[in-house]
């Protein structure tokens, strides 16, 4: 729009140019100035140490407890190249062989037993985890929808008392529970009386059903102490969004799905991805004590097969070589964990 002004001589409005804009100079440009910035690390001096030093007092027992039982027996990690045994003095001390321990228990005879024995492995541990997280979850949604707070304080400690019994306690409960009726063995005696079976079944001497024997085995020890974290996990979810979804006509199940089982997502999926690294380190005394030898092709694992094959004959430079096996697998699978969830857009360990 242009100004107007009168002539006070004609009486005719006279238009006025409107001013010109002044020329932007090269300075008022705007920078760009990025997404996000990020802070100057604070750096560690002295006095910050000094600060903290009582914490730093507190973790130093911490820190002495993981190297002196972590990091100072990794040492014996030498004898995998070497033909060790006991009698020639100290480990340096040794005949050093190179990678031939690694061949013999990849290749040849070892190997292919190593082989049965790491797939018994993956199974019965992928088998208990998956059974185990689903089982926990369920039961935190579930608990967590009880109101009568004194029947939830007694169902919580029913399902929590398992997990301080011993692994061989439990071994001798599972054996003496899947024996024969005459013994004792209760489940047995339902599936009769059901009518599902028509004479008993010999379950510890089925090799297929071993699998699932250690997968109920430490979903009955373990289901309770593990809905611990996921019941911590669902206090923390915002009350504001089950009124939320009360208003919108939610009924109890739809806000398990839609809200409570979202707002657990995150501590699920940090939780999957530290039991990764434990998946060749699966539960040593059920395969032990509930294997025998009519079920050994199924129930043999890592840890057994180095115990049999390692140490009671004598072979402990086979037993460090398939501990080294165990701790590099462990150290992949806890990375690709950790990079999946990375992508997918969840929760982190780093």
């Amino acid at each position: 729009m242009t100004a107007t002004t009168v002539d006070t001589a004609a009486g005719v409005p006279q238009p006025v140019p409107a001013p010109e804009p002044a020329p932007r100079s090269k300075s008022s440009k705007r920078k760009p100035t990025k997404k996000t910035e990020q802070l100057p690390r604070r750096k560690i001096t002295w006095n910050i140490v000094w600060a903290q030093r009582a914490l730093i007092a507190m973790a130093v027992p911490l820190l002495l407890y993981q190297i002196l039982f972590k990091y100072v027996p990794a040492y014996g990690w030498a004898m995998a190249f070497q033909h060790y045994r006991p009698g020639r003095g100290s480990i340096w001390n040794q005949q050093w062989v190179g990678f031939e321990n690694f061949r013999n228990l990849f290749t040849g005879l070892n190997g292919e037993r190593f082989r049965e024995v790491v797939i018994n492995t993956l199974g019965q541990s992928i088998l208990t985890l998956v059974v185990g997280t689903l089982g926990a979850i369920v039961l935190a949604l579930l608990l967590n929808e009880v109101k009568n707070l004194p029947f939830k304080r007694v169902l919580q400690n029913i399902t929590y008392m398992p997990h301080f019994l011993s692994w061989v306690v439990v071994a001798s409960l599972a054996a003496v529970a899947l024996s024969l009726p005459s013994s004792g063995g209760f489940i047995n005696q339902l599936l009769l009386s059901l009518g599902i079976v028509d004479e008993p079944v010999m379950f510890l001497t089925q090799p297929n059903y071993f699998w699932g024997i250690v997968a109920g085995t430490s979903l009955w020890k373990e289901l309770g102490w593990n809905t611990i974290l996921y019941l911590a996990a669902i206090t923390a979810i915002s009350p504001a969004l089950y009124e939320a979804a009360e208003v919108d006509g939610a009924g109890r199940y739809r806000k398990m799905w839609s809200i409570t089982l979202p707002g657990i997502m995150p501590t699920i999926v940090v939780l999957l991805i530290i039991n990764s690294g434990w998946i060749l380190s699966t539960n040593f005394e059920l395969p032990y004590f509930l294997g025998n030898g009519l079920v050994s092709e199924r129930a043999e694992t890592i840890d057994v097969f180095v115990l049999r094959y390692g140490y009671q004959l004598g072979n402990y430079s086979l037993a460090v070589v398939a501990g080294i096996f165990k701790t590099v697998v462990a150290i992949i699978l806890v990375g690709s964990a950790n990079l999946a969830a990375k992508r997918l857009n969840q929760e982190t360990l780093v």
